[in-house]
Formats: C-alpha cells, structure tokens, sequence
C-alpha cells in the first residue's frame, strides 16, 4: 500500500501549513497562548509578521522573537519571518529614509511640447521642464501611510531631448536626439517643416508611489534589505537557521512606479523604473541612438516593430536586473545560510507582467525564492465568481484571471523551476472580511488543491485585543472564534490533503506560453484565455516562460515529440496570441513541432521576432493555428487529452499526481450541481478512494476497458473526491452504503445560544418547530446554536446523521460522544458506532462566523477597514434544510 496514505491514517503526518502571526507588541502570555492555539489547530509552522511592531529589530521585537522561538523549540514547530516592519517588503525597516539619493528609488519620465516648423533657433528651457511635479489631487486610500514616508529629492536629472514628426503620427524615421544642443539648461534648435513633439526624457527620485523603498534594479540598494532585516536576525539566531528558523518570507515586493495600485502595461503614460544598469543596458542593446528612442515607451511609432523592440528590450531588462539583483541576491543568501526565501508578488489582475505594483514578470521576479508563490485575498477567487462580481472591497477584479489562472501560475513555475521542489505556497483568506467562515475556507483551499498548490499560508492570526479590524477574518480572535476547532479539522484536511500531492509530479499533458513578453510589445491574448477553455474540458496544463527556452540548462529543457521541461512532459504546446516573440522561442517551436510535437497558434502565426531575424517566422508556417473554440477539440482529437467526462461537466476540475503510484483528485466547483457520471482515465489497475477529510478509505466503482479505467463517481458542490490506483493491503476499505430506512427529524427539537466565549454554558433554551435561520430571530448573534433532541433508532448496523444545510461549521454528538466536525454541505455523519439500543441523545451544535457581531459593533463604524465588514447580504444562520437519519440492517 502507498506508505505515505498508510501513515496519514494512522495520524502520522508533515507540515504544510505557516500561518501569518501578527505581532504588535503584545504582553508574553499573549504570545504564548496564541503560539499554543496555534498548534492546537493541527499547525506545525508560523510566519511572524510585524503588523507593525513598534520596535522591530529592536530590543522589544528580540524579546518578542525569544518567546515564538521558545514556544516553537517545545512544541516541534517551524518559525518563518516576514521580510519588513511594514508591507510592502522593500521598505527596509526604514533603511533608505536616510540613505544615500543614490540607493533610492529612481525613475524615468518625460514632458513633451509640440511645435510647428519651420522656427529658425527656437529656444526651450528645458531645465523648467525636466523636474518632476506631482499632482497634488491625487490620493488613495493608502495616502496617510505614504505620507509618512515620504522625502524630497533635489538631484531630478536631465537624461535627453529628442523630437519626432507627427504630421501623420509619430514617425519614427525622423526621430532626432538633440541632447548635444542643450546648453544651461536651454535647448536651441532650428524646427524643420512641419510638426514636431519634443521630449524632455528627465530621471528622478520624487515619482513613484513609494520613495523610502529600495531599487529593486539596483544591487546595492536591494542589498540594503539584507543588512537592515536578513543580517540582523542571522546575527542573533544564527544557531537556529536551518533549525527552528525555516526562512524569510517577501511580502509583494514592486517596482513602484507610477501611482499606488495602478495597473498599466509598458506604453501607459506613467513614470517608469529605472538604474545606472539599466542605462548600460539600453545602451548596450538599443545602440548608438538609444535615447532618440525612449518616447517609445510611451507613444506608438508608425514602425510597429520599432515600437516592440524598444519596450521589450526595456522590459526584458528591468525584469532580468529584478531577478538577478533583488530576487536572486536575497535567495542565494538565504541559501548560503540554511534557510529557504519564500513569498510572493501582486498577481492581481494581470499585474504580474507590469511594472508598478508588481515586478514586471511573474517568474523573473520570484527566481529565487525556493518555493513558487501566489496570494488570494479580498473576495479575489470565490463560489461561482468566475466572471462575476467584477468589483470587490479591495477593486477591480477579473474573475477569468483569478478562477483560471492564479492558481496555476504558481503550481506551474513549482514544477518546471528544480530550486522549488515542486513546492507551491498560497497565502489565502485575507481581507474577505467577518463574514468569511470555515465553509468559504473549505471551498477555497479545494480550489487551489486541485491546481497543484500545496504549501499555504493562512491570513491570519492576530495577536491584538480582539476585534483588530486591520483586514479580517482573524482566527482564535483571543478566543471569540466560534469556528476555531472547526477551523482546527480543516487545516488537518489541509495538511493530508497536501501530503498527497506533495513529493511527486502533476501529470500535464499541455503547456501554454506565458503572455509577458507579448503583452510588453504588441497586440497579445490574455494566457487565461486558453486556461479557461481547457480548465473547463478537463484538460490540464502548465504555463512555461519563454525562458525555457533561454535557459535551457537552468530549466532541463529538453525538446522533441514532447517538450520536456524539468520532470514535466507536455504532449502540446500552445501559444496564445501574441503579434511578436523571442528568437528563442521560435527556434525552439519549430524543433518542436518538427520532432512530432503537438504546436498550436490560437488565431494567428506571428508577424515578428523581437530579437532576432525574421526569417525564423517561415520555420513557424507549418504550425497548426486553430481559435480558442476549437482548441480543446483538436487537443482531444489528437490525443493530448488524458480524461473523457460523461456527461460534460464544465466546473468539475482535477488532478493527476504522479509519486508512489497514481492518484487523481476531482473538485466541483458548481455551487449548484452535484457531478454523477463517468470519468475514464488513464491508469489501471486496483483503485480506492480516500475520504481525506474523515481519514478514511472507500470503494469506487471502477471498470477497467482498453486504453484506461472507467470510474463512476458523485461529487457535490464543496466536495472533493480522491482516487488512489494502488492495493489497499490490510487498510480496511469502507464499501458503499446500502441504507434501508429513513427517519426525518422534524419534531422534539430544542434550541439554545452560547458566544464562543461563553461556550459551553448555553442560554435562551427554547422549543421549536422547524429549522430556519436563527439570523432572523437573533439578527445581531454570532456563536453557537445547539440542538438537541432524544430518539429510538432501530438495531442497524450501519447509520448516518445528514443534514441538509447549516451555517456554518456543524459538530454533532450522539450519547455525548462527537461524530466528527464536517464544515460544508452535504453535512453526513456516521454515527452507527455511537448508537445504542433504546433511548438515544442527539445534539448538533451549529458554529457561526462573527459578522453579525462584527457588523452591528460599534467598534467598527467609521474604521478605515469597514468595508470588511460589509456583505451585500447576511448568510443565514444555524441549520437551514432538513435534517434526517439513515441506517441499514
């Protein structure tokens, strides 16, 4: 039998799972109660975060640390540590408030006028118009903090002047740098015929959201987060790096261009990043002329090709300086020193391959962390939001983007990077507000389970009096959760569920080319585009980097019938739309596609090559180009597909996990319909499903037929499903239920209430008739709702409690012994164990979030972070559908 299924069902298990530990600087036994509920929950692992403490890397934040690092030796615990006193990571601790201008932040912009020629020695003064002035309207509901840090540069420097003829739009062939005849501060210049815009291309330091931020293109100031934060721990715990002390976590580093939380692509009207480097390399790369070229970042020449090859050439630097001088140079510490770096960067939206709140390309910017890395917070992924809402507390949002790429973006660079091990991290759960419970967490986590993320980071426990309105939910809430040990079931769900599909490989039979570099230089089609059409036909897939192609070693990129990157093989490859790619890429689709590789195009076959010549275009023409309506079909006509669904089933998702033998995980997420047919695949042999959530194992229904196995399988709506092809050995295999009777619960029922921290001394017992939503009688209660009834069963042999709905986290007990905890719908117990002749008590104990607590506290009116605890509607509370009891003889 698997040995890592037969060790998880004798409870023996690893850790998959660091929580956020806010600290604030909270008394001893604050953090010692909370280190404890912690591991009570079935955790291993926290990740200290200041939020922010008043005295980080100071004596009172050492003080603080002895005591996690105390708790963690005695309890066997791992300690990660956020990278900075605030977020963003970058701040330093404040290191760059007094720095150096040079080790700042800096940034390239530029002022235009527009002129008509001919002007014999017309005069500009560009001094006036190479300083940056900020618009002083502009605010965010993060302009209080920015305030704080911010600090005025007097070194704004002139880098050149150059015009262009836009008679008939920009025309690049005039474009003319007149840099050289700038004298003083003025530019004299003889207008030619004609109309004319001149670019005054200026760097400084006062643009940009952030200023007390390092340079992420900048070495030296990168490495100013290492001495402010890295050393200074290293200094003091150097004996339990590697030990207790499992790594560093970076919590969405940027660029930081541009206004806070903007989301523009290069070719925007924003200021952009920039170093000494980076100018070396543009030099380099763009030639003797390179600076005449700069408008090009922001205007569209009648030279498309010009246009691509400038911004691409621009982006493709400042992500490769991101990489190697902030990504890389604090990875390569941390490894030097027993220690892992993790973290992740803003994804949101599409942002991973922008500058400004992110860092210009998902997988460059996370190079050297050793595990990939994702967040979801906010209401970002959420029950039937694939499209819909489009706007949440937090903004904009792309449900297609978050639904069908997000998860998949991380667990993809997890399998094809060898530094990460195939190690996914998710932090998740944050800032989706009080009304988040235990059955919104289920769902999520089985979202991102099935997409191969395997590492998670809980948002998070806060360590301040409760209630800290700083972006809830808050788990234990100083003991005001009512959910807490059914948040505790779940996260030991959650650590089995990873130990499954951890160690081994995704079986992916598609790779889809990451959209960045098309995105940088011309007309391009989203990658979730393709995502969303194969996740719904049940055809997985990962998404590649050019990259791989680049850094062929690095990857173990190896290309023939199959494009092999890694320990991932892919049967296809596809490419959503993109006008123009790298000479790399196209060098390696036509090896592909000649060596029997499955090549798609959606739409169109480019039209350029951005660093290369064009001939490598006529290698690409024998490539298949197919639309997005057709792509899964020809993926399946073609054999590139692993499973075939009777009947179609669009939200049903799944996984193939290859360790030991093979596994398949299958999730609905159809809040409204339960998944009954067939599902064939590709493995043989013995197979057994495994309740992952009871720790217990079942009997499926399998007919093995040429080619695969047919399973028949249910999955319901917040359920998830595994399938073990393996022999079960002594493990004792549940068959399916043949349940002979039927006894609804309707009547003799009794209702009381408890707060979590009155609990477990109930109150307001009384008498009712049905079950409704205690939310109508008792619109301002959050805790517990208890139920309790006594009824004569017949002598059955096997029987099960099930109730239909309830809100939320529902633990029953038969005779005063618990059946177990379930936290989403359907609610079934087996209870045939607990059962015994005669008289028997019931009681159902109902756990509700705190939002409608939260929601009429007055607390939290007026509070920056009010909008978390707002919902459009309340969700009911207490059990809502019938409640019935079903046994066998």
């Amino acid at each position: 039998m698997n040995n890592k299924i037969q060790r998880l069902l004798q409870g023996d298990g690893e850790n998959y799972i660091f929580p956020f530990l806010w600290l604030h600087g909270e008394e001893e036994e604050v953090l010692r109660e909370y280190m404890a509920a912690i591991h009570s929950a079935g955790i291993g692992a926290v990740c200290v975060e200041s939020r922010p403490h008043p005295d980080f890397c100071g004596p009172q934040w050492w003080h603080d640390l002895d005591i996690i690092l105390d708790e963690a030796r005695q309890r066997g615990m791992k300690v990660w540590i956020l990278d900075d006193s605030h977020f963003p990571t970058g701040y330093a601790n404040g290191a760059l408030e007094q720095a150096p201008a040079e080790c700042c932040r800096q940034y390239l912009y530029y002022s235009s006028v527009e002129v008509s020629g001919p002007v014999k020695s017309a005069q500009l003064n560009v001094a006036r118009h190479a300083k940056f002035t900020k618009n002083p309207f502009e605010s965010s509901m993060f302009s209080m903090r920015a305030k704080k840090e911010k600090r005025k540069f007097d070194d704004d420097t002139l880098l050149s002047v150059c015009a262009v003829r836009v008679d008939q739009g920009f025309d690049t062939a005039t474009l003319v740098d007149l840099t050289e005849l700038v004298k003083d501060g003025e530019l004299v210049w003889d207008v030619p015929q004609g109309k004319w815009t001149i670019y005054v291309n200026y760097l400084t330091r006062n643009a940009g959201s952030r200023d007390g931020y390092i340079n992420m293109l900048k070495k030296n100031s990168a490495a100013k987060l290492i001495e402010a934060v890295y050393e200074p721990h290293y200094a003091r715990y150097k004996e339990e790096f590697g030990v207790t002390i499992a790594g560093f976590f970076s919590d969405e580093p940027e660029l930081g261009n541009g206004k806070m939380n903007d989301n523009k692509p290069i070719g925007a009207d924003q200021d952009l990043p920039w170093s000494d480097e980076l100018e070396e390399q543009l030099h380099a790369r763009l030639g003797e002329g390179w600076r005449a070229k700069l408008p090009l970042l922001w205007e569209k020449g009648n030279d498309p090709h010009l246009t691509a090859e400038v911004r691409y050439i621009y982006m493709d630097s400042v992500t490769r300086l991101v990489e190697a001088n902030f990504s890389r140079q604090v990875g390569d510490w941390c490894e030097a020193r027993n220690v892992e770096y993790i973290g992740h960067l803003i994804e949101d939206n599409n942002m991973h391959a922008r500058p400004g709140a992110s860092l210009g390309h998902y997988f460059r910017g996370l190079s050297g962390q050793h595990m990939s890395g994702i967040d979801d917070i906010g209401g970002q992924v959420m029950p039937g939001g694939e499209i819909y809402p489009q706007r949440t507390v937090i903004g904009e949002r792309d449900g297609e983007f978050f639904h069908y790429l997000l998860g998949k973006l991380g667990s993809s660079f997890a399998a094809i990077d060898p530094v990460k091990k195939g190690r996914t991290m998710c932090e998740i759960f944050g800032a989706y507000g009080w009304g988040e419970g235990v059955r919104m967490m289920k769902y999520l986590v089985d979202h991102f389970l099935v997409r191969g993320v395997n590492r998670y980071v809980p948002h998070a426990f806060s360590a301040k009096p409760y209630p800290d309105p700083d972006c809830p939910p808050h788990f234990y809430a100083n003991g005001h959760d009512p959910q807490f040990r059914h948040f505790g079931a779940l996260m030991r769900y959650l650590n089995r569920m990873c130990a499954l599909i951890s160690g081994g490989t995704r079986v992916t039979p598609a790779a889809i080319l990451y959209h960045a570099e098309a995105e940088w230089a011309g007309k391009y089609m989203l990658t979730q585009k393709p995502a969303h059409v194969l996740l719904d036909r049940q055809i997985d897939f990962d998404i590649i980097p050019a990259d791989v192609f680049t850094e062929r070693d690095r990857f173990h990129t190896r290309l023939g019938n199959a494009l092999q990157i890694h320990n991932q093989a892919y049967k296809a490859v596809i490419i959503p739309y993109a006008e123009y790619i790298t000479a790399d890429t196209a060098k390696a689709l036509v090896e592909l596609q000649q060596a029997g590789c499955l090549v798609l195009f959606i739409d169109d076959l480019p039209s350029g090559i951005l660093d290369g010549e064009q001939e490598l275009l006529r290698g690409l023409s024998d490539c298949k180009t197919i639309t997005l309506d057709t792509l899964a079909a020809e993926l399946q006509n073609l054999g590139a597909a692993e499973l075939a669904v009777t009947p179609a089933f669009p939200m049903l998702r799944y996984l193939h996990y290859r360790e030991q033998g093979e596994l398949y995980l299958f999730t609905n997420e159809n809040m409204a319909e339960t998944f009954r047919g067939t599902v064939t695949v590709p493995s043989a042999g013995a197979a057994y499903g495994y309740d992952v959530w009871n720790n217990t194992l079942f009997e499926v229904l399998a007919e093995p037929g040429e080619g695969g196995t047919a399973l028949q399988l249910e999955v319901p709506p917040y359920q998830s499903v595994v399938v073990v092809f393996d022999a079960a050995g002594d493990a004792g295999i549940s068959p399916p239920p043949a349940y002979e009777e039927e006894l609804v619960l309707t009547d003799g029922w009794r209702m009381s209430l408890a707060s979590a921290i009155e609990y477990p001394h109930f109150h307001d017992e009384q008498a009712i008739s049905g079950f409704t939503s205690v939310g109508l009688q008792y619109p301002e209660f959050s805790g517990f709702i208890r139920y309790e009834t006594e009824l004569e069963v017949p002598a059955w042999s096997r029987a099960a409690l099930v109730i239909e709905d309830a809100f939320e986290g529902v633990e029953v007990f038969i005779n005063d012994q618990s059946a177990g905890i379930q936290v989403a719908p359907p609610f079934r117990f087996d209870i045939g164990r607990l059962l015994h002749p005669g008289t028997n008590k019931v009681r159902i104990e109902v756990a509700t979030t705190l939002e409608r607590e939260q929601h009429f506290s007055p607390h939290n009116q007026g509070s920056i972070f009010a909008a978390f605890i707002k919902a459009p509607f309340f969700q009911p509370t207490g059990i809502t559908g019938e409640v019935k009891m079903t046994g066998q003889y």
